[in-house]
């Protein structure tokens, strides 16, 4: 039982919707709870997290937002996986003024164009993953582009920044096809056939989870990756990367978390305290659940107080340890400088891997401040 001294966070996840991301990060929040209450609590009061599932939908996360915040007493809310649905507890958020740090949710509208004064977000957003990616893209001499992505926020947010980016360091290249199937529910078929038949040198994927699968299936049986390069977002997130098994295709660029391969005192600490407690490899999901909450700890501490706009002051320019390094909550936009792993996609013993994979700094993948001063709306 909570009792009135502990101080309670909230937390909504799409845990029935995508168990993939979502089991692994909730076994990473369960380990900084542990961490932080066996250390002290925050200022010496016990942490609890108070979870609900929003099952995929954003009318259910702001039914758990409403109950977290009004029946709870929850001191902020956090978590979220789906773009849409972030964007919807963002608002929720801003109308009744309370502290939200986003988990998950990658469209860059969370901190720019719907950006608002109590909203932070944690993971490296479309923008910087986009900005990562191109940087090994434009390098290629393909100059015939296709996209496939799923059509809501995320994969509409994604497209169009990497177009944007791509299209900026090489103006020489042509988008000669784009396909939008909907999320979770991809005829795989048909797609890996329109792209062919547009015949690009290279294609952007941003397709995650069971549509991957199906994705990747139907595109080696029609020879679709043969020798064309893939781009392709989170592929190389163990949580994607691993139920491909053989299937996976060779050499394409992605993001991700090649938790086999990092080597540094942060990540090693990290991957200990998680095969020890549930006796299994961390996914990149739980890397996000485990630093979510190690970030609530800390502006909760900082600000030693439950009010909004104390934790804001807090979360401002708040720079705190993370398994991949230090991390700041940047001022000017809310946006952490976590940053992501950039490498290609191998076969190894029958499983995907990632391969000659390099961390990228989030700081350094960021619009100047006159860039985002544009996007975001004054207060």
């Amino acid at each position: 039982m909570a009792s009135a001294e502990d101080i309670k966070v909230g937390e909504i996840n799409s845990y029935s919707g995508l168990p993939a991301f979502t089991e692994p990060y909730r076994k990473g929040w369960q380990l900084a709870v542990e961490e932080i209450n066996a250390a002290g609590g925050i200022n010496g009061k016990k942490l609890v997290v108070v979870s609900k599932d929003d099952s995929g939908k954003p009318a259910d996360a702001l039914t758990a937002a409403n109950e977290l915040v009004s029946n709870e007493n929850v001191a902020m809310l956090t978590g979220t996986f789906l773009s849409n649905i972030g964007l919807a507890v963002s608002d929720f958020a801003k109308q009744k003024k309370v502290f939200f740090l986003a988990a998950e949710p990658l469209s860059d509208a969370v901190t720019w164009s719907k950006g608002n004064r109590y909203t932070f977000r944690l993971r490296p957003s479309n923008y910087m993953q986009a900005a990562m990616l191109v940087e090994a893209a434009a390098k290629l001499p393909a100059k015939r582009w296709a996209t496939i992505a799923p059509n809501y926020e995320y994969g509409q947010s994604a497209v169009s920044v990497f177009k944007k980016l791509m299209s900026e360091k090489r103006p020489d290249i042509q988008w000669v096809e784009e396909q939008w199937p909907p999320q979770g529910k991809i005829d795989a078929g048909p797609v890996v056939q329109a792209v062919a038949a547009a015949n690009p040198e290279a294609i952007l994927n941003v397709e995650f989870g069971a549509d991957l699968v199906k994705l990747v299936r139907e595109g080696n049986t029609r020879g679709l990756f043969k020798d064309r390069t893939v781009v392709s977002f989170l592929t190389g997130e163990p949580e994607y990367l691993d139920p491909l098994k053989d299937e996976t295709p060779e050499g394409w660029i992605v993001t991700g978390y090649p938790w086999y391969a990092i080597k540094t005192p942060e990540h090693d600490t990290f991957l200990k305290a998680y095969q020890t407690k549930y006796n299994d490899y961390p996914r990149l999901g739980s890397i996000v659940g485990y630093e979510t909450v190690k970030a609530a700890a800390a502006i909760l501490g900082k600000a030693n107080s439950t009010d909004p706009e104390k934790m804001i002051a807090a979360a401002e320019g708040l720079s705190l340890p993370s398994p991949f390094g230090e991390i700041t909550f940047r001022k000017i936009d809310h946006q952490s400088t976590l940053g992501a792993f950039v490498g290609k996609t191998a076969l190894k013993d029958g499983k995907g891997v990632m391969v000659d994979s390099v961390y990228r700094k989030g700081s350094d993948y960021l619009p100047d401040n006159a860039e985002i001063e544009k996007m975001r709306p004054k207060e």
